[in-house]
C-alpha cells in the first residue's frame, strides 16, 4: 500500500528536537582546510582565518568556564559573537559547520527558522536551559521576519551569551538592515541593534547568486505516471497537495524533520499556487528538511517554479521563496535510487 506523508504524525521528545540539530549531511566532513578561498576575493581566505581564531577562542572561554573557582563554583563567562555576511555561493554555510565541528561540545547547528521554531516547541525558558550549556549556537540563514522574532532572539541570545553561549550566525543581511522590507524596522531599532551588537560582523565576498536565473522548472509529471513512479518506488511517499498543505498545518514545524524520516522520495500530486502565506511559509520549512535530507520530488499539476504567486515574490519573505524554489527545483532533479527508479 502506498504511503503518505498525511498519514504521518511524528512526536518528537524535547531531547531528540536539540540532538537533531546538526549540520546537514552535506557539511558532515568540511572544515577550515577544506574551504578553497578565491584568490580574486581576499575577504575569503580573512573570514577562514577569522572563524578559525573564533573557534579557538570559544576553546578557551569553555575551559575558562569549567574551571573552579576559589570556593568551588564555576566562573561567569560571557560568550563572544560573530557575524558572517555575503552573498550566496560564497561558503558561509561550509565556514559556520567547519566552527561546529572544531568546537567542544555541547553545541547546536540550526537554521534561523530551526532555532525560532525549537524555542516555539520547548518554550522560551526551557530553550534557555536547554541550549545554555552550550560551547556554542550556530545559527544558518539568520534573518528576522517579524516583530515577535525580533523580540524573541534578541532576548534569546542576550540571555545565552550572558550565560557564557557563543554566537556565529550566517546570513546576506547586514546586522542592521534585519527585518527591512517585513515590518516597520524603525519601531524595534533598538532591538535590532541590540542583536547587533553581540556580533563582530566579517564581510565575505564573492558571486552573488542572488541575480542569477534560476534553472527553467521541469515539466510536471503526468498524474498517471505520477502513481506508477510512486508505486515502483520503495519508502516513497504519495500526497494530493491540498491534503498535504492541510496536514503541515495541524504539525509544528519543528517536526517537519521527522516527518519525511526513512522517506526515500516525495510524490506529491495536483501541485497548484499557494493560496496564502501562512502556507507558503510552511511550504518554504517543508522544502528546506527536504533538501536537508537529499529527497528526490516529483510533482503532477503546475511547475514547481508556480508554487507561489508573483505578489508573494515580491514582498518582504522573497529570500525565503526563492530558496524554497531553487531547492525544490534542484531535488526535482535528484535522481531516486537507482534500485527503485521506473
Amino acid at each position: 500500500m502506498q504511503q503518505r506523508l498525511v498519514d504521518r504524525h511524528p512526536e518528537v521528545p524535547a531531547d531528540q528536537l536539540v540532538a537533531q540539530m546538526v549540520p546537514p549531511p552535506t557539511f558532515d566532513e568540511v572544515s577550515f582546510a577544506s574551504y578553497i578561498p578565491d584568490p580574486k576575493e581576499p575577504t575569503q581566505a580573512a573570514a577562514v582565518k577569522k572563524a578559525e581564531e573564533f573557534a579557538h577562542q570559544v576553546a578557551k572561554l569553555r575551559k575558562a568556564a569549567d574551571k573552579k573557582g576559589l570556593f568551588g563554583k564555576k566562573k561567569p563567562v560571557s560568550g563572544i559573537g560573530l557575524y558572517l555576511d555575503g552573498g550566496f555561493g560564497v561558503g558561509k554555510t561550509h565556514l559556520l559547520a567547519s566552527i561546529f565541528h572544531a568546537v567542544p561540545g555541547p553545541k547546536t547547528f540550526g537554521t534561523f527558522g530551526e532555532v525560532t521554531n525549537l524555542v516555539g516547541a520547548l518554550g522560551f525558558n526551557n530553550a534557555v536551559e536547554r541550549l545554555s550549556s552550550n560551547s556554542v549556537l550556530c545559527i544558518d540563514e539568520f534573518e528576522l521576519d517579524d516583530p515577535g522574532d525580533t523580540m524573541l532572539v534578541s532576548r534569546l541570545l542576550t540571555e545565552l551569551t550572558a550565560r557564557g553561549v557563543s554566537i556565529v550566525a550566517t546570513s546576506n543581511t547586514l546586522p542592521g538592515q534585519l527585518g527591512e522590507g517585513r515590518f516597520a524596522a524603525q519601531d524595534f531599532l533598538r532591538e535590532i541593534k541590540k542583536l547587533g551588537s553581540l556580533f563582530e560582523t566579517i564581510r565575505v565576498d564573492g558571486p552573488d547568486y542572488r541575480h542569477r536565473d534560476l534553472p527553467p522548472a521541469p515539466e510536471p509529471t503526468a498524474p498517471e505516471l505520477l502513481v506508477e513512479k510512486a508505486a515502483a518506488t520503495p519508502d516513497s511517499t504519495l500526497d494530493d497537495f491540498d491534503e498535504l498543505l492541510k496536514h503541515l498545518g495541524t504539525l509544528h514545524p519543528s517536526r517537519y524533520g521527522a516527518l519525511i524520516n526513512g522517506v526515500s522520495a516525495v510524490y506529491i500530486s495536483g501541485l497548484h499556487t499557494v493560496p496564502d502565506q501562512v502556507a507558503a511559509l510552511r511550504v518554504v520549512v517543508l522544502a528546506d528538511r527536504l533538501y536537508d535530507a537529499g529527497t528526490p520530488v516529483t510533482v503532477s499539476g503546475a511547475k514547481l517554479d508556480q508554487i507561489f504567486t508573483q505578489e508573494m515574490l515580491d514582498g518582504g519573505y522573497k529570500k525565503k521563496y526563492l530558496r524554497a524554489i531553487s531547492r525544490l527545483l534542484a531535488l526535482s532533479r535528484f535522481e531516486v535510487p537507482a534500485a527503485t527508479a521506473s
